[in-house]
């Protein structure tokens, strides 16, 4: 398994706009989301990265919700995404989407989102599948060399061997748009015929993901002291005067 460090500075999309079929992604990503904002509960949600920013999470009741961009995006806070400015345990929700792919030390990222959440927090994560039409891009010679295809793809198993590694409870993984999302949306009886077949037969080979988890935090559970038992003293019996006079006219007679 390669290391998930980069060894180049990757080209961050400003927008969805900015990737293949960046429309379609996140409006499939919206659907996916929309059941669970309902389900979170807190007072600040945090979205990382510009591509977050855009994930519409208007059903949500929590109402402070930051976007943290890198210096060149346009959010509410600007800083490093691998190096949070903020106290640990200060955040209910975080998202992550697509920003795996477009960072110096993914991993390292997916801990900063831990630090930040509180014991119980969601931490909702995109991305694309290499193990799925959309990884063939990667050994196209054309596209190979450009965005996203030249980034590293991190599979949803990885990720959540990292989730699972740092205490993360998997609510929700799920895949969806089986194509390479190279070109135009393909449209038509058969395209939504080809959709409908892999999702029921292929849903793990889904070309895009989405992972919702809970951030787990066992409780200490003191250890009681093993009381010993005092040792049970009994006084010794002496003789009275009386039964020593008793035991020697025995003995006289």
């Amino acid at each position: 398994m390669k290391p998930a460090l980069a060894f180049r500075h990757p080209d961050y999309p400003k927008s969805w706009q900015n990737l293949p079929n960046g429309d379609l992604i996140v409006t499939n990503i919206n659907q996916a989301l929309a059941p669970w904002w309902p389900k979170f509960f807190g007072y600040h949600m945090l979205k990382i990265g510009a591509l977050s920013g855009e994930i519409s999470s208007v059903d949500s009741p929590i109402k402070h919700q930051l976007t943290l961009t890198n210096p060149l995006g346009n959010g509410d806070v600007i800083a490093d995404i691998d190096d949070l400015p903020l106290q640990k345990h200060s955040v209910d929700v975080c998202v992550l989407a697509h920003a795996l792919e477009f960072s110096l030390d993914p991993h390292h990222v997916v801990r900063e989102a831990n630090r930040v959440l509180i014991p119980n927090g969601y931490l909702v994560i995109t991305g694309f599948n290499p193990f799925s039409l959309v990884g063939l891009n990667q050994f196209i010679p054309y596209r190979r060399k450009q965005t996203p295809w030249n980034e590293r793809l991190f599979s949803p198993m990885r990720v959540k061997d990292w989730l699972h590694l740092m205490g993360f409870e998997i609510q929700l993984d799920k895949r969806f748009l089986h194509s390479l999302l190279s070109g135009q949306p393909s449209q038509g009886v058969f395209c939504h015929y080809w959709h409908n077949i892999a999702a029921r037969y292929f849903p793990s080979l889904g070309s895009v993901y989405v992972i919702v988890a809970k951030k787990r935090v066992l409780p200490l559970t003191p250890i009681k002291p093993k009381w010993q038992l005092r040792p049970h003293f009994e006084p010794v019996k002496v003789p009275t005067m009386n039964s020593s006079r008793k035991t020697s006219k025995k003995s006289n007679q």
